[in-house]
This record gives structure tokens, sequence and C-alpha cells, in this order.
């Protein structure tokens, strides 16, 4: 249950969608966290392992690369000898145009990986796909220019001592 396919619920109520059996190709997002206490090279790999897959049987229109985020709620997962709990993990995304079989193979494909601790399927366009590249580009932008250089921050300790100095 962890693991669901949202496209058949966002696309619900469509012919092609409830059977699958649709020929034009759609534009889908795969969004999945990877497992936290994976090392980088691993981290790297598990990507590249789904990006792979991704780009054989379909086209990419846009990607976000694993970045290390804290999550909303904690995931818990049940393994073979035991529970295990994830408030962290690297999140990323792919956006993909697709054949409906195709599809169902990426996402039983990726269903199997156990790197991946949990993802979402969704149907989308690639409009809305470039849209939230563009507002992410730009989000990085704005929080580039919201850091201070080094070089301004002051330590507590040496205001302080300026406030010291001045007040003599």
């Amino acid at each position: 249950m962890a693991k669901q396919n949202i496209q058949e619920n966002e696309a619900e109520g469509t012919d092609e969608a409830l059977d699958g059996e649709g020929s034009e190709p759609r534009v889908y997002e795969l969004g999945f966290h990877l497992d936290p206490e994976l090392p980088t090279e691993e981290v790297k790999k598990a990507y590249k392992t789904v990006r792979e897959l991704i780009a054989k049987k379909s086209t990419i229109v846009a990607e976000g690369e694993p970045e290390k985020i804290p999550l909303a709620y904690t995931i818990s997962r049940q393994e073979t000898s035991c529970r295990r709990d994830f408030d962290s993990a690297y999140f990323s995304w792919i956006v993909y145009e697709a054949s409906a079989e195709d599809h169902a193979y990426i996402i039983t494909t990726v269903g199997v990986d156990k790197r991946i601790i949990r993802f979402i399927d969704l149907l989308t366009t690639k409009d809305a796909a470039r849209h939230s590249v563009e507002i992410r580009e730009i989000s990085q932008k704005m929080s580039e220019r919201v850091k201070e250089p080094e070089s301004e921050i002051v330590s507590g300790i040496e205001l302080d001592a300026a406030l010291e100095r001045t007040a003599l």
C-alpha cells in the first residue's frame, strides 16, 4: 500500500486510464524517496538506474536529481527482520512521456527496488513539468541571494566587543 500507482486515480473517468489500453503516449511524473542511509555514491547509482530505465522506455521531459530533505511525517516500512522508520530521504523526480505499456513496466520495476522507500506516480503535462523546473530555478536563485556572505557575518562576541568600544 505504501507504493501506490496514483496515476489511475488522477486520470479516473477516462476509458484509457481505466483499462491502460491507450495507444497515445501520456506524460507522467514519478517522484520517489531514496533511503537516507545510503552512501552518496549509492544514491547516485539508484537515481541513475531509475533514470536509465525511464530513458530506455520513454522520453524524459524534466527531472530533479536527488536532494536530501526532512520528511513532513515519518514513513515506516516493514522489512524482513524489522520495521524501519524514516524521517528524511533523498527526494528525486522524473517527468517522462510513455505509452501505457511502457509506463506499467516502469512502475512495476521501480516498485521492487529496495533502495526506494516510497514513490508516487502522477499523470501530468509537459507544460506543468517545465513550469515546475522554472519555479525551482527561481527559488534556488532567490535563496542564494538571501544568504549573507561569510565575510559579513559577525559573531556575538565580536558584536559585544564592538559595542563596548563604542560605549567608552
